[in-house]
């Protein structure tokens, strides 16, 4: 039983071939493969078309994902994701910046001067161990070199998010970038505005999710990409100084959510309204934005923690972001040189403390009062927060103390009753 996409790839290049079509894999698995690395998937590429591959393996196993552009997953067992197969093509122009007009079915060696980059234009085939190069990747690979296929200019105007997706490729592999693919990269770079935002903030997730995420931001800034991306950023006041504090505060993160890197990098600004504005043109989810905004919010939160209240302490540690804050705040204090005591606190605290104590049932809830006659109304909602404080402070024990404190604080006639 297949198990592995790796063994559904295989599988699907072997039963092509018994079919009499050449398949081969391509693309990114290629190079990882030949980095010692696991790809995270696996594409084929084929001389069937989409409906030969759809023959091959059946309608049921097979979705047109991308049938006009020679483009079939096939799907494996339960749990293994599917693989691509698309057919070898060449591709007409690129009148959007987005995609091509048309596309036409070709050989290996056509295929892979349509493709972006040399280390992305390999194909393998995994049946005899061979490597299949028409573009020099195997060279680039071993000089650590991220180059465009051909002019580079020409792969850019083709699609544009390959400006940004240059960047990605040598800040991640931790390559270098080939001076003629940078400078188009540079002189290109203000037409980075004609790709959605969808696709561009799937770069940045991609980059500041990575260890080396420090650099992919400044190569950015250096060929022109950030100042496009985010207009907001300051770059000559927020990117200069002795330490650079947020290259630094970047490069401190340790294997951070995409949210937790986005708010460092965004961290001297105002979370109102302009994180929250640039999350908006974005894209990002409303998950992504609320977390964000309150990270930077937040920013000094912790650096008078020793000095909170249980309640207030609870509060704060119990929030869905606070691991993410106690880090946030981790990395800050380090780039100031300030102490790390509060740091310290809330992450023995949060190591220590178990989630029916940090975080417990309310003992008393809106729908207690409502019971007891109460008519919600503006003092419903500080009553509910002090008799929640109360209980988190550890000076209630029951819902009867809770109750009763309810009434101290506010007799009958301070709240409206039914």
């Amino acid at each position: 039983m297949t198990t592995t996409q790796r063994e559904l790839a295989v599988s699907i290049v072997q039963r092509l071939r018994e079919a009499g079509f050449e398949a081969l894999f391509a693309g990114g698995c290629v190079r990882d493969l030949l980095l010692g690395r696991d790809p995270k998937d696996y594409d084929v590429a084929t001389t069937a078309t989409p409906e030969q591959v759809r023959q091959t393996f059946g309608y049921k196993r097979t979705l047109a994902i991308g049938a006009s552009f020679g483009v079939i997953a096939v799907l494996g067992a339960k749990g293994v994701p599917p693989v691509e197969v698309a057919t070898f093509r060449t591709e007409g122009p690129y009148s959007d910046g987005r995609r091509p007009e048309s596309v036409s079915y070709c050989s290996p060696a056509e295929d892979a001067l349509r493709r972006d980059f040399t280390i992305n234009g390999m194909f393998y085939d995994p049946i005899d161990c061979r490597v299949f190069d028409y573009v020099g990747g195997e060279r680039d690979l071993a000089a650590r070199v991220v180059r465009a296929i051909g002019d580079p200019a020409a792969r850019m105007e083709e699609d544009k998010l390959r400006l940004l997706r240059a960047v990605r490729f040598a800040a991640v592999l931790d390559f270098q970038l080939d001076p003629a693919t940078a400078e188009a990269v540079r002189r290109m770079a203000p037409q980075l505005v004609v790709v959605s935002a969808e696709r561009i903030a799937q770069e940045l997730r991609r980059m500041l999710i990575n260890t080396h995420r420090r650099r992919a931001v400044q190569l950015s800034e250096e060929l022109g990409l950030l100042q496009v991306m985010l207009p907001e950023v300051p770059i000559s006041a927020f990117w200069t100084g002795t330490p650079p504090r947020v290259q630094t505060m970047l490069e401190l993160l340790e294997q951070p959510s995409f949210e937790l890197a986005f708010a460092t990098l965004v961290s001297s600004l105002p979370p109102e309204p302009t994180v929250r504005g640039m999350c908006r043109k974005l894209r990002l989810s409303n998950h992504e934005t609320t977390r964000i905004v309150w990270l930077v919010q937040n920013l000094t939160l912790l650096d008078d923690v020793l000095t909170f209240s249980q309640a207030r302490l609870k509060r704060t540690l119990s929030h869905p972001g606070a691991v993410e804050l106690v880090a946030l705040s981790r990395v800050r204090r380090l780039v100031m040189n300030a102490d790390l005591q509060p740091v310290l606190f809330c992450e023995q605290y949060l190591r220590e403390t178990s989630p029916d104590v940090l975080n417990p049932p309310p003992l008393v809830t809106g729908d207690d009062l409502i019971r007891l006659g109460w008519r919600p109304g503006p003092e419903f909602r500080p009553l509910l927060d002090q008799v929640r404080d109360a209980q988190l402070n550890g000076d209630l024990a029951t819902k009867a103390d809770g109750i009763e404190l309810a009434r101290r604080l506010h007799p009958p006639g301070d709240i409206d009753k039914s």
